[in-house]
């Protein structure tokens, strides 16, 4: 068992482009927190004797929760699993929730890993974004995170509306000013039920341009390789022994168990997904229930899960796998429709193994799903 994913389902506002999970009522926190903690009990006969590597909190803002109740449910963990000695434990947090006082106490917490999400240092982006924080808040918490924490990542967003090469690469070049070794990145995406697809829609806030956002992940790849960090997902660079242990197993098909509403586990053969309702949840953790559903996993759903995380990863994708774990009639289709992309350069084959080209990474997901396999069961 790699490890396990605690969903907290609250944050102060919404940000405009997030379409993940959340409340921004804080009135059930506490209930929740129980909750939590009694599906991780509820849970611990999934991991049977195998160790967690990881704990990982994620959101919606982790950070709302305090320090007590953080460590309330790392107990929690620790009480019901076997875990190993020097397990990975990250927390998401948000600047504006990072005083000295906030970071020293998680310093002496189990917490090992911070995942900031600063998206921009400008402060026109962050009001765009509608982001708690503010530009003095994204600096300042770093300046104060570095002196405690030697594992931090932060999240950075490009392709957002006016943002220039310059403005982009000034946004870069700050982050590696504070010497953080793992940089999260993202493309502005305008999801359907999300503020920022209104805010378009009605010519408040201009539409993002795949264009700009090809260029702007062309600088980004030139500048963070030039500096030693290593490209090793889609849209995670690190420096050496500072990739996301807990996001790497899940490229590489680690089990992982997934705690809270809207939360997903996979265990090798099925998927299974909370309820993404707070109130349902709660009610139904109360009353002993799991609030899930699942799904047992084709030959060609994991044929297809392995080719978009493999070609994701610096791991890429083995043919040898292909051919042993899923079967020659996979191997001959990822060939033949592997074929025109390795002849227009964004696929190249290396050892045995199949990865995307430079030119071929930010149209990874696109190239996938053309190597996708539906209907061969």
């Amino acid at each position: 068992m790699s490890g396990i994913y605690i969903h907290i389902p609250f944050c102060r506002q919404a940000c405009h482009y997030c379409d993940f999970h959340f409340s921004t009522s804080m009135k059930k926190k506490e209930e929740m927190v129980l909750a939590l903690a009694k599906e991780i009990k509820l849970r611990k006969k999934e991991c049977f004797d195998e160790s967690i590597k990881t704990i990982y909190f994620g959101g919606g803002t982790p950070s709302v929760l305090t320090s007590r109740e953080i460590n309330f449910l790392i107990d929690a963990v620790y009480e019901n699993y076997k875990v190993i000695g020097d397990p990975e434990i990250t927390l998401e947090a948000n600047p504006d929730d990072l005083s000295e006082d906030r970071i020293l106490e998680l310093s002496k917490s189990k917490i090992n890993r911070l995942s900031i999400g600063i998206q921009s240092f400008y402060e026109e982006d962050l009001k765009m974004m509608n982001r708690a924080h503010n530009s003095v808040e994204a600096t300042k918490c770093l300046h104060l995170a570095t002196k405690y924490f030697d594992n931090i990542s932060i999240d950075l967003i490009y392709g957002i509306p006016g943002m220039s090469n310059e403005k982009w690469k000034d946004n870069i070049d700050k982050a590696l000013s504070f010497g953080i070794p793992h940089i999260s990145t993202y493309a502005l995406t305008v999801e359907p039920k999300t503020a920022l697809n209104k805010l378009i829609q009605t010519g408040k806030i201009a539409a993002p341009n795949d264009e700009v956002a090809q260029e702007h992940f062309a600088i980004l790849v030139e500048i963070l390789e030039s500096k030693g960090f290593i490209h090793y997902e889609l849209s995670n660079f690190a420096k050496e022994n500072y990739f996301s242990k807990n996001n790497s197993a899940y490229w590489l098909g680690k089990k992982y168990i997934g705690i809270g509403p809207s939360a997903h586990s996979y265990n090798g053969v099925s998927r299974s997904w909370n309820v993404a309702n707070n109130p349902i949840y709660l009610k139904s953790i109360q009353e002993d229930k799991l609030p899930n559903e699942t799904e047992i996993l084709s030959v060609t759903d994991r044929y297809n899960e392995y080719i978009m995380t493999g070609l994701r990863t610096v791991w890429g994708v083995s043919l040898d796998r292909i051919k042993t774990e899923f079967g020659v009639p996979y191997f001959n289709y990822l060939n033949k429709q592997s074929h025109k992309f390795l002849e227009d350069d964004l696929l190249f084959i290396e050892n045995d193994i199949l990865k995307p080209t430079k030119k071929g990474k930010f149209l990874t997901d696109g190239i996938a799903s053309d190597l996708f396999y539906l209907n061969l069961e």
